[in-house]
């Protein structure tokens, strides 16, 4: 539990969007792989394991948010966490103050852009992107096809390409002056 702590916790935000309720999706996640070590025969790897059942419990989330009508989500990066956002795990090097605000800047504009998505665009981009799963990993836990995730990323980096593209040229338009 603790080697998969960060894992699940990180998971679970980006698919969720919401720091709300975080830690008990978490314990849900752990609940069901306890429960569940019983039924697990090895023959995939139990990180796969790990993220079918973190992607089950996300989606568990997203009903009970439908049936709520509370069906909102919040960016993912809250300025008083000290959570890394999504684009926030590439490496950098020394920014001045403008290029730092441009950063984060687009890094808010990618994690609006995540929450826009449909359930499996932003699944499999995730998994693909923050957590470094391959197609092969990423099919076997959303249990879909290999060309199924492959058009989900591409779609899902098409829009999500399309809102930062958009978010960042609405904010560096030059604003008009009213005399």
């Amino acid at each position: 539990m603790q080697e998969q702590q960060a894992l699940v916790f990180r998971t679970l935000l980006r698919l969720t969007g919401s720091h709300d309720r975080i830690e008990d999706l978490a314990q849900e996640v752990f609940m069901r792989l306890y429960r569940g070590l019983v039924h697990f025969q090895g023959e995939a790897k139990l990180s796969t394991y790990l993220y079918r059942i973190i992607v089950n419990v996300a989606q568990d989330e997203w009903k009970r948010r439908r049936k709520d009508r509370e069906y909102r989500f919040t960016p993912a990066s809250d300025p008083d966490d000290d959570a890394p956002a999504f684009v926030e795990t590439l490496p950098s090097h020394g920014r001045n103050a403008e290029q730092e605000y441009a950063r984060e800047e687009m890094l808010d504009a990618v994690d609006q852009g995540l929450l826009l998505l449909s359930e499996p665009e932003r699944a499999v981009l995730v998994l693909y992107h923050q957590e470094e799963c391959s197609y092969e990993h990423i099919a076997l836990t959303l249990n879909l096809p290999i060309g199924t995730v492959r058009t989900h990323l591409h779609r899902g980096r098409q829009k999500l390409g399309d809102h930062v593209r958009a978010q960042t040229a609405r904010r560096t338009a030059p604003v008009e002056r009213i005399a």
